[in-house]
């Protein structure tokens, strides 16, 4: 479980009124990823491998369906 000093609020977040914001986490093996207005509600975590294929699909005009 990440503490609090190993979050960080991503640079990309915000617009707005700045109220957008996530916070990341990245420790050995996988990396977390939580809402900075709710922090102590879930955080989703993924192995380290996993993570950029996953920002990748976020950003993807049209979503890959595999079957």
């Amino acid at each position: 479980m990440p503490t609090p000093d190993t979050w960080q609020k991503s640079s990309f977040s915000g617009g707005g009124q700045g109220d957008a914001c996530v916070e990341v986490a990245h420790l050995d093996a996988h990396i977390s990823i939580r809402d900075s207005k709710a922090p102590a509600r879930a955080t989703l975590t993924f192995p380290t491998e996993a993570f950029t294929p996953f920002i990748q699909a976020l950003k993807s005009p049209e979503p890959e369906i595999r079957s």
